[in-house]
């Protein structure tokens, strides 16, 4: 049975709602895990479909200090207080597997950066295979809520990232 992992990080749980909707899709077709990022958090090696998610914090993946300032605005002490997905995947050895990587932030015109842009480069870097463009979700403030219709989209994302797996490399249910 194909398998796949989604690990997230989300400081006020836009992030983990997105996570677990593009778990929803790909468990359609895929056996999935979603998991909050974290040093327990380990790619076994029949994980076929790597699916990474974060805040976009400062333009990027959440450092240390931005995750303080969550914290000042509301965020839980302990999600706060780290690890991120940048720290996570700093640690995560190389991986030859498909990955996709997705984002939540704010739509705001001017407002440049995309944690999921960052993650997509860590990991091709570390040689894992690109399915899908990052993709970014979109919430109406700092601490939320997602946009009317972000959930659907990001099920209907995992479903088309299911598919993609299924077709583009060979993997069968």
């Amino acid at each position: 049975m194909t398998r796949a992992l989604v690990v997230y990080e989300s400081m006020f749980g836009n992030t983990e709602k997105v996570a677990r909707a593009v778990a929803a899709g790909l468990s359609e077709r895929v056996t999935v895990e979603a998991r909050r990022a974290g040093p327990d958090t380990v790619v076994d090696a029949d994980v076929e479909l790597l699916v990474v998610g974060g805040p976009t914090h400062a333009f990027g993946l959440t450092r240390p200090r931005t995750r303080v300032s969550a914290g000042q605005q509301g965020a839980p002490a302990a999600v706060a207080a780290g690890p991120g997905i940048r720290e996570w995947l700093s640690d995560l050895p190389p991986t030859t597997c498909a990955v996709a990587t997705f984002d939540t932030r704010i739509r705001k015109t001017g407002v440049p950066g995309s944690a999921a842009r960052g993650a997509e480069r860590r990991l091709g870097r570390g040689g894992a295979r690109i399915l899908a463009p990052a993709t970014s979700f979109w919430v109406g403030s700092t601490d939320g809520p997602l946009l009317v219709g972000e959930e659907d989209r990001a099920r209907r994302w995992g479903r088309q990232l299911a598919a993609r797996l299924t077709v583009r490399h060979g993997v069968g249910p």
